[in-house]
């Protein structure tokens, strides 16, 4: 169930109280860490979102698997969402926060998708090129390989898209052959 009002909400939360407490960047590092979690074990997501395991049953585990590396208002917060029965959005909350964060300290979020591997070179030299044409001074550049897109690559930067990928192309070369404008249409 998504809810990304709520989810808003208790990042605002989490992240006015780790402002006050000067624990801004441990409680960031935290939350990707829960992102991660969150996105590479199945099993946990199902879990937190399981209305069969019982409340204790589930800030018992949450505690296990994040002992020692989170911090401290972590901890407690992910205990008060279990008392709250908010625990489900877990993930949704993570991302919000670092969503919130990455607006704070004026980060902006790049995912360039290619065919191939790019180096760390080419990934610098497309870092800067972004930085330099939009006038800003950080980006944090996501980087995924997905070979269904046969060469070429998409940029996704701030709620913009740049399709410049070869099947999109051969797209666009398929609804031409099959709209056929280049006979008129017979009556």
């Amino acid at each position: 169930m998504q809810n990304p009002r709520l989810a808003h909400r208790y990042a605002k939360s989490l992240m006015d109280l780790s402002i006050e407490k000067k624990q801004l960047e441990e409680v960031c590092n935290d939350m990707k860490y829960l992102q991660a979690l969150c996105s590479q074990s199945r099993e946990f997501t199902s879990l937190l979102k399981s209305p069969i395991i019982k409340a204790d049953k589930k800030r018992n585990i949450i505690n296990a698997v994040t002992e020692g590396k989170v911090s401290e208002i972590t901890k407690l917060f992910n205990q008060l969402l279990v008392t709250k029965g908010r625990e489900s959005s877990l993930a949704e909350i993570a991302n919000a926060f670092i969503e919130e964060y990455n607006t704070l300290k004026g980060i902006h979020k790049v995912v360039l998708t290619t065919a191939v591997e790019l180096s760390k070179d080419v990934l610098n030299t497309i870092g800067n090129k972004i930085k330099t044409e939009r006038g800003i001074d950080n980006i944090e550049l996501e980087a995924k390989v997905n070979k269904d897109i046969i060469g070429g690559f998409i940029l996704e930067f701030d709620n913009n898209l740049v399709d410049a990928s070869i099947v999109r192309d051969l797209r666009d070369v398929k609804k031409q052959f099959a709209k056929n404008i280049y006979i008129p249409e017979i009556r």
